[in-house]
């Protein structure tokens, strides 16, 4: 047999008639009283049902008692919403806590009991307005107030979009909670989220996050509002404090940082934190982010890492564009002979400006003193309006070192 849950021992001791001194307070008022011999005997049989585990068993007999007078109504009603509850079947568990609690018969411990139940189902159920009304009643006839049904309350007007009740709710529960409550922070950060009011949710989060710093969902939280409202210096030190931390663990945050490591004049401590992530599979090896890797290196002037990722972006997506980039890199960086294949790879892939490579081509070639290449691309280059003008200017300046060189071209 199982225990005797804390629920069933509740009801046996209201069956067994314990009444309570009378206060001020609702709740100590009612005085509780016993059911009709003959709703007895069926509700006897059908808790000692309940104790040894027969709870379809415990229903049957309720269910066949025919109770008489709105007292024995209410108490019949009671243990068959709890009953049914616990058999998960909601809509029926409603039905009969609401006859109980609406008659508003029974004793103070039994009413108080069956109107938090009754409540908690409903917003179980999505039924918030109507939680809300019975948490209250709960609050009322108890005179209690408790940090958990301030919680619920809260996110009933949460989910109605009462954005106002929600943060006076949430504000009453807080100032109760004898320590500090997540849940009620990460209501009201939701609540001014949701209002658009960005910089009261910032304080929100700057005070939950020092008191539940081993969450790591909240650093993320509050670097991701700094960027909303602007405030990139404060994005950059939370998510480098979250990222020594170990707190970053999707793709999409250790791109953030990256990119705010970049912005703020750390471009190679954020091209190496994104390579390391990219190579560990963290962050997905495709164009976007390889392109991005190659340009953070690019930016911190690491030339032969830079040209490494624009090629590797190329290879993946076969681009003109990033072919090109590639090649005026490896220029860059006095490697002729290696920009030249890239270059034409470039021009393969198909570029809007074609003279863009052409010209880039004439000036390898120059370098590496094949005049007559040279020419021949900076000739072609000329043909582009974009590049017409460099073009044509270094045609000249090649002719008269090919005659200079005795080269014919």
């Amino acid at each position: 047999m199982r225990k005797v849950s804390i629920l069933a021992a509740a009801m046996l001791l209201t069956f067994t008639g314990s009444a309570l001194a009378a206060d001020k307070c609702p709740i100590d008022q009612r005085q509780s009283k016993a059911v009709g011999e003959s709703t007895g005997r069926k509700v006897q049989k059908s808790f000692e049902a309940y104790q040894a585990g027969n709870l379809d068993e415990a229903i049957t007999v309720l269910l066949e008692a025919a109770p008489k007078g709105e007292f024995d109504v209410a108490y019949v009603s009671r243990m068959l919403g709890n009953f049914y509850a616990e058999k998960g079947q909601m809509d029926k568990a409603i039905k009969y806590l609401k006859t109980a609690v609406d008659a508003d018969v029974l004793g103070g411990v039994d009413h108080a009991g069956t109107l938090r139940l009754y409540a908690d189902l409903l917003l179980q159920e999505k039924k918030y307005k109507e939680a809300i009304s019975y948490y209250r009643k709960w609050m009322a006839f108890t005179c209690k107030t408790d940090v958990t049904v301030y919680k619920r309350m809260a996110v009933s007007y949460t989910e109605l979009e009462q954005w106002n009740d929600a943060l006076k709710t949430i504000d009453e529960g807080i100032k109760l909670a004898e320590t500090p409550d997540k849940g009620l922070y990460q209501l009201k950060f939701t609540a001014l989220f949701q209002m658009k009011k960005y910089k009261e949710a910032v304080k929100v989060l700057e005070i939950t996050v020092p008191l539940f710093p081993d969450d790591k969902r909240l650093w993320v939280q509050l670097a991701q509002l700094y960027i909303l409202t602007e405030d990139m210096d404060s994005a950059l030190e939370t998510y480098e404090i979250a990222y020594d931390a170990g707190f970053l663990e999707t793709g999409d945050n250790i791109v953030r940082l990256s990119q705010l490591l970049a912005s703020k004049g750390s471009p190679y401590r954020g091209a190496k934190i994104l390579e390391k992530h990219i190579k560990s599979g963290l962050v997905k090896s495709d164009e976007k982010n390889l392109s991005m890797l190659a340009g953070f290196f690019h930016q911190a002037k690491e030339l032969k890492e830079a040209a490494e990722y624009y090629g590797k972006a190329a290879d993946i997506s076969k681009s003109g564009k990033l072919y090109l980039k590639q090649g005026r890199i490896l220029s860059l960086d006095q490697k002729y002979s290696a920009a030249v294949p890239v270059l034409k790879q470039a021009l393969d892939a198909g570029l809007d400006n074609p003279g863009e490579a052409q010209f880039e081509l004439a000036l390898a070639y120059l370098n590496l003193k094949n005049l007559k290449a040279a020419y021949s691309y900076a000739e072609q280059a000329s043909k582009d309006k974009k590049t017409a003008k460099s073009a044509n200017s270094y045609l000249s300046y090649i002719k008269e070192k090919a005659r200079l060189s005795k080269v014919s071209l």
